[in-house]
């Protein structure tokens, strides 16, 4: 298997890929589709995700089968149809509505820094999934989401916390995230061996 790398992402076979960016140390999964999104380092995707209107925190782990950001259609108009905004496939004379795509593509949806999205949930358009949270595989997330919380259900709910509040505040104030990659290698021994109040006291 190709490595990693600083330089460019490591993107897997049969993806479509526009207006994205990348970050350092980034894989992006078989077969998945990024439109508008950004990653960034560390951050990975597994197979078959569908990422669009986003920003994708450094450290994300988002398994396979993840949806960000699905767009929605006009509930208020007198139909629902894509020939609205899309009319150019239908009408040669018809342009698409350039101020609907405007609109969705404004609705980001953030996930923060050493996340974890579980295989087949789902991150609705404007929602925060704070840092170190964990979405549990299934999930519809319509709502933000607190830092080191994990949430469940349809629609998510949060089922307990990841970490104290007092560890998961000082892990954000911490933002080993930021470190570069010879402090990250520097501490890798820390990061196998110690508890997140170990890691803190020695790091925090």
């Amino acid at each position: 298997m190709p490595r990693l790398s600083a330089e460019a992402p490591l993107v897997h076979p049969d993806c479509e890929i526009a207006g994205a960016e990348f970050g350092a140390w980034v894989e992006i999964g078989r077969g998945t589709r990024l439109s508008d999104a950004s990653f960034g380092d560390y951050a990975y995707c597994d197979r078959f995700c569908d990422i669009a209107n986003a920003e994708v925190g450094k450290f994300a782990n988002i398994a396979s089968f993840v949806r960000v950001g699905a767009t929605d259609h006009p509930l208020d108009r007198a139909s629902l149809h894509h020939f609205q905004y899309r009319s150019g496939d239908y009408w040669a004379d018809a342009a698409e509505d350039a101020d609907w795509f405007a609109r969705r593509r404004a609705r980001r949806a953030v996930i923060g820094c050493d996340t974890w999205i579980g295989h087949a949930a789902q991150i609705k358009p404007e929602v925060t999934v704070g840092h170190g949270a964990v979405v549990a595989s299934g999930a519809i997330v319509t709502k933000d989401v607190a830092p080191y919380a994990i949430v469940a259900g349809v629609p998510a709910q949060p089922i307990r916390a990841r970490l104290a509040p007092d560890l998961a505040e000082r892990m954000v104030a911490l933002a080993w995230w930021d470190w570069d990659h010879a402090r990250l290698r520097a501490a890798l021994e820390d990061f196998r061996t110690l508890d997140a109040a170990g890691f803190l006291a020695r790091h925090g």
